[in-house]
């Protein structure tokens, strides 16, 4: 067993476990894109970033590939894990606007604007499509193609695939795919029509508080209301 600090709490580790699957084993939420258990791990969308260390010395890293070490320390809802994430759903938001989970993730992590261009590309490039294809169908009819601004992902010289049977598996994995409640006429970049305003927790400590318990029960939401 591996031995580890996770907020702030002594805890122990399988070998092989990554941080991600750590912190979810003792209960902790950390917000995922392009990760999916029964898919290999892909480390893009870097929705689950954790701070590792401490100090001067403290870096983000994705909780998805970095594995559980002994004596780490590890934080999962810092303010500059949060704003992270943060910067990355609004990323997200200005590239596929129509799709509900991003739209969820947005409204989850108070993210109330979008200062990116709005390039309605549909496609986040989470590479989710592609692993289900290659990994759970084993068709490998697809793949990303390009680098850059050109980056995209197509079947083999954007022809007819022969080993695409038509199962579905990418459009039903795909993020991008669940359209938003507002339907494609919509006529804001955000939605938040499920908001969830921001614990006040974040500028008292640093860090969430609530993961320990009910939000409120700390009694930093209480006193800002009084």
């Amino acid at each position: 067993m591996i031995e580890l600090k996770l907020n702030g709490l002594e805890v122990k580790a399988e070998e092989g476990w990554t941080l991600l699957e750590t912190a979810r084993f003792y209960g902790l939420e950390i917000p995922t894109l392009c990760y999916n258990e029964g898919l290999s791990v892909f480390g893009g969308c870097r929705l689950c970033l954790v701070e590792i260390g401490e100090g001067p010395k403290a870096k983000l890293v994705s909780s998805c590939t970095y594995p559980a070490e002994p004596g780490l320390v590890v934080r999962t809802d810092t303010k500059r894990v949060i704003e992270a994430r943060r910067m990355m759903i609004e990323l997200m938001v200005s590239i596929a606007p129509f799709s509900k989970k991003i739209q969820d993730l947005a409204s989850k992590f108070n993210v109330t604007q979008v200062r990116f261009k709005i390039r309605n590309e549909e496609c986040v490039y989470c590479g989710l499509c592609v692993r289900m294809c290659r990994e759970q169908m084993d068709g490998k009819a697809i793949g990303f193609q390009n680098r850059g601004h050109k980056k995209k992902i197509s079947t083999p010289f954007d022809m007819r695939s022969e080993e695409c049977r038509l199962c579905g598996g990418c459009m039903y994995i795909c993020p991008a795919c669940q359209l938003r409640c507002q339907g494609p006429d919509a006529e804001t970049a955000l939605c938040n029509a499920c908001l969830t305003m921001d614990p006040t927790c974040l500028d008292h400590y640093d860090e969430l508080q609530c993961w320990m318990y009910d939000a409120g029960r700390c009694g930093t939401c209480v006193r800002e209301k009084t």
